[in-house]
């Protein structure tokens, strides 16, 4: 594993996308997500919600694992005086992320950071911040990895501070009834959005390496991840259980549709 990589945090790199390409994959990111994620703009519009309702309207927010940047971009735009400090291990991903969120200028800052290395938490230099959240991308970690991930959150936030979690938590065997539903409800959602053109998880990669800042990238994010299967999804008991384990002094859901949760957490 490597330590967190921020050398190039925040800055135009080489070969960097203009910022009406990566708005554009952006968008097409979040299209192709709301496949896998029925009413994916609820869970957002519920995170806001409680930022807005609990945190400073100059708040500072940790996204974890921040993709091309759907949440920063969502919180920075509802609130004028917020700053994001944005981090993921996926270089084409971080591409898009700095492109995307260059109209922010320094209210947005975008860094190289493995979350299963110890230390990732130095991207931040010591700032404060008042949440930390993400979206569709903790499942990555394993459960031990996990575990670590929410006690340096629950370390890096004061007092009061919030961390919010949207994902998918299936129903294990204990709910063999909702988890049939839940499946066949996902894939009802997804045969209808591939065939009126949505794209798939694999097909937005290929549509981003057409771009040639991006193709260049692809051997390097198949070296990264090649050492690291995807996971079994945890229950939401787990995330619970490991957000009080972490140091958190409440933990409950915000948000719901079958098994796609928004967990939340306050230090």
């Amino acid at each position: 594993m490597t330590a967190p990589n921020n050398a190039d945090a925040g800055a135009p790199a080489a070969g960097a996308l203009d910022q009406l390409t990566a708005r554009h994959l952006l968008q097409l990111w979040d299209d192709q997500q709301s496949t896998y994620v029925a009413h994916r703009d609820l869970r957002f519009a519920a995170m806001i919600d409680v930022l807005r309702l609990h945190c400073p309207d100059d708040l500072t927010i940790l996204d974890l694992a921040c993709g091309p940047g759907a949440i920063t971009d969502r919180v920075l735009a509802a609130f004028p005086q917020a700053a994001a400090v944005a981090v993921d291990y996926d270089p084409i991903l971080l591409r898009v992320a700095r492109g995307a969120l260059e109209r922010y200028g320094a209210r947005a800052e975008v860094h190289d950071v493995d979350l299963t290395a110890a230390g990732w938490e130095r991207a931040l230099a010591g700032r404060r911040i008042n949440a930390v959240l993400s979206s569709t991308a903790l499942h990555w970690l394993a459960p031990e990895q996990l575990l670590r991930v929410y006690t340096t959150a629950a370390r890096l936030l004061p007092a009061g501070g919030v961390l919010l979690n949207a994902d998918h938590l299936r129903y294990d065997e204990s709910a063999p009834t909702l988890r049939d539903i839940a499946s066949r409800h996902d894939a009802q959602v997804q045969r209808e959005a591939f065939a009126t053109g949505a794209l798939t998880y694999s097909a937005w990669y290929a549509e981003a390496a057409r771009h040639p800042e991006l193709a260049g990238l692809a051997a390097q994010r198949q070296r990264r991840f090649a050492d690291r299967p995807p996971q079994a999804l945890s229950p939401l008991e787990f995330h619970l259980a490991a957000l009080r384990t972490a140091g958190f002094a409440e933990v409950g859901t915000v948000w719901q549709y079958l098994d796609d949760y928004v967990v939340f957490a306050r230090r």
